[in-house]
């Protein structure tokens, strides 16, 4: 079988699923991505192909219409892509691709008999969803308006998509309806023999600074990047509260200074910045790790008293399901995506309002409180994924018999 997979930023999505097409004599894969974000990819028997990076909308184009026109810009790049790769003899039997930013738009244009499989990430709702739920951050007139235009070019994408997985329910349930039909809900995956519990775990900060291990009092929170979306605004307002009531707690923040999703701060600064003058925080016992190697990501995680996930109603974090697969305590908002997984009491704990910093610093001090005598807890959270998220047992055969399914 010849799979390619498509994603601006490949892996993304794809890695695992990729890597064991790949594993198979009898397959062909092949990856296209944007150029910025090219790297070779970990596996001898992929084949890497990627397109340069499209220029962005023009400084005339209607801002409701700046992401269309960069999504077909991007469109036009990849079909450039495209017609080298089937002058080349390639044409594949299906197409992996996430059509989020324009890559699919012009793909049956080259590859008319070529089955797509489309990966549904999350639709955008003006009164759904993140956009104006954070009262913080009012959606105005202008974004609700945008907003509506950002779905356009995952609409022409459904055009031409066969079949569509998305990885939970409840992003599912954010489409309309009429796209719902032809999606399955498959996760991407947690690698859970990895990502797994192990006592004997530690973590140095920095070169000079303490060890910790599990027998430390250690408060995790991890982000991509530190912003609102994320409820990062929340936990620094609720840090000063924890810190006095929690005297022996070490606090390990994993996350960049970027803005992957929402508002951006004031030019010139950033959310970590912004929050650390609102609430004086400055204590040497909250300690910023910026962006970690995975190992060492692990073994954070693996130290955790109690790990803390907020979010708006929007994609659910790969870090939320590792935690949980590491054996963490999770302390999670009572927002949709994190109530399909936790079960309030039983496999971790739930904040009803993320947005009150009193009441995400009381459940974190009570969790702390509570650490030694969570070991139900921490198991019924690792076994919640190991059951309806591990990656070799549950998502990729799923995830293959789609595949299959597909191409007949």
């Amino acid at each position: 079988m010849r799979i390619l997979f498509i994603h601006q930023n490949f892996p993304g999505q794809f890695g695992r699923l990729a890597r064991r097409l790949a594993g198979d004599p009898n397959n062909t894969v092949v990856t296209l991505g944007e150029q910025k974000n090219g790297k070779r990819f970990s596996h001898p028997d992929v084949q890497d192909y990627w397109y340069p990076k499209p220029k962005g909308a023009g400084k005339d184009t209607h801002h409701y219409l700046r992401r269309l026109e960069g999504d077909t810009r991007r469109a036009q790049a990849v079909y450039r892509a495209l017609r080298t790769l089937k002058n080349k003899g390639f044409r594949p039997d299906v197409v992996c691709a996430h059509p989020g930013w324009g890559e699919t738009l012009f793909l049956k244009d080259v590859f008319p008999h070529t089955r797509l499989l489309c990966y549904w990430e999350f639709y955008y709702n003006a009164y759904q969803g993140g956009h104006g739920f954070d009262p913080e951050f009012p959606a105005d007139e202008n974004s609700v308006l945008k907003l509506r235009l950002t779905n356009a070019t995952q609409l022409q994408a459904f055009a031409d998509c066969n079949m569509g997985m998305t990885p939970t329910a409840w992003q599912k349930s954010r489409f309309p309806k009429f796209m719902q039909e032809k999606m399955v809900t498959i996760h991407d995956g947690i690698d859970t023999d990895e990502v797994r519990p192990d006592p004997e775990a530690s973590f140095q900060i920095g070169k000079n600074g303490p060890e910790l291990n599990s027998e430390d009092e250690v408060l995790t929170y991890v982000a991509r990047n530190l912003e609102p979306y994320r409820g990062f605004h929340s936990f620094m307002r609720a840090l000063p509260s924890i810190l006095e009531r929690r005297p022996n707690c070490r606090v390990l923040v994993v996350g960049a200074d970027g803005v992957s999703y929402g508002s951006r701060p004031p030019k010139g600064t950033t959310y970590r910045q912004m929050y650390m003058e609102e609430t004086g925080l400055h204590s040497d016992r909250v300690h910023f790790l910026g962006r970690l190697s995975y190992a060492d990501y692990l073994s954070v995680l693996r130290i955790s008293s109690a790990h803390l996930y907020l979010t708006y109603p929007f994609v659910l974090s790969w870090s939320f399901l590792e935690a949980m697969s590491a054996g963490c305590v999770v302390v999670g908002s009572a927002t949709s995506p994190v109530t399909e997984v936790i079960r309030d009491g039983e496999n971790g704990f739930l904040i009803e309002d993320m947005l009150d910093p009193q009441s995400v610093a009381d459940k974190v001090v009570e969790t702390l409180g509570r650490r030694r005598d969570l070991e139900e807890v921490r198991r019924a959270a690792r076994q919640t994924v190991v059951e309806g998220y591990d990656f070799k047992r549950v998502c990729l055969p799923r995830q293959l018999e789609l595949i299959q399914t597909l191409t007949g």
